[in-house]
């Protein structure tokens, strides 16, 4: 897996979001995941999302796995069917091996082989690294189906987007930036819109906090993690977590949390699926 830069520099100023989306380049910083997957499993699960996340087991949890690679970085996933996992693309580059953690019922960690690993064809890992708005969606084809778990449906944010609307997030990243063995445990939080969100990105942000002070956010392992919009008939799954910033656009973790929405990305995911027979 290659390496990303731990969130070492805030995003670009200038043009609006909605000017940047326009021309496929908006500000943004790669959220970092980057760490040794064996302290994660060897470890007891501790905490994710840092900031304060809750920890649930049921509902939109169920659907949350843990991914590692072989060069010991660990990224967070969404079971879209039996034998498929949603993450992102930067968590899952050539030059790596990557596996599925599976817990049972003892706790003990399991891992399960990955057999095929598409990235969406519009991902530009060379923008991600410039802070440039890119298709930051990859799937997982498992070799045996995920037991234990509930696959959640895929759709795309209901339009328009206001500012204020309430997401929700879930990932198994930690809760001290730097610190590993600080992740393992899927957590939740709700989290709402800021800035100007559009089709290629949504900057969430703790409704309590509003990114001026350490508040609730993704971090190291989040990347991968589900983005939910709740529905009448349950919660769907409509984005996922990209990168992170600190308070007012500092490094690390606490103050924005970016979204790569599944609007421009859902049909290519459909297709990916049926092309492997797991029609969703």
């Amino acid at each position: 897996m290659r390496e990303v830069p731990p969130c070492d520099n805030p995003p670009r100023r200038g043009k609006t979001d909605a000017e940047n989306e326009a021309i496929g380049r908006t500000p943004m910083k790669i959220l970092a995941h980057a760490s040794v997957a064996a302290a994660l499993l060897a470890a007891t699960p501790v905490q994710a999302i840092v900031g304060g996340g809750t920890p649930q087991t049921d509902g939109v949890a169920r659907a949350v796995v843990t991914i590692v690679g072989s060069r010991g970085n660990f990224c967070t996933g969404t079971l879209i069917a039996p034998v498929l996992v949603l993450t992102v693309a930067h968590c899952v580059q050539p030059g790596a091996d990557y596996k599925i953690v599976d817990r049972g019922p003892d706790g003990q960690p399991k891992l399960l082989n990955v057999r095929t690993v598409a990235i969406h064809p519009g991902f530009n890992m060379q923008a991600m690294l410039a802070h440039r708005a890119t298709a930051d969606v990859a799937l997982l084809q498992l070799e045996i189906p995920l037991k234990g778990k509930s696959a959640m449906p895929v759709g795309a944010p209901t339009i328009p987007i206001q500012v204020g609307s309430r997401f929700t997030i879930a990932g198994i990243g930690v809760t001290v930036r730097g610190d590993g063995k600080s992740g393992g445990t899927i957590r939740v939080a709700g989290l709402v819109v800021t800035g100007q969100p559009g089709t290629f990105q949504i900057r969430l942000v703790d409704p309590v906090t509003n990114g001026v002070r350490d508040g609730i956010g993704a971090c190291t392992g989040d990347s991968g993690g589900p983005v939910f919009e709740d529905r009448p008939n349950g919660a769907v799954l409509v984005g996922v977590i990209s990168w992170s910033t600190g308070p007012n656009n500092a490094a690390g973790c606490g103050g924005l949390t970016g979204v790569t929405p599944l609007t421009l990305y859902r049909d290519w995911i459909l297709q990916t699926a049926r092309s492997w027979g797991a029609a969703l």
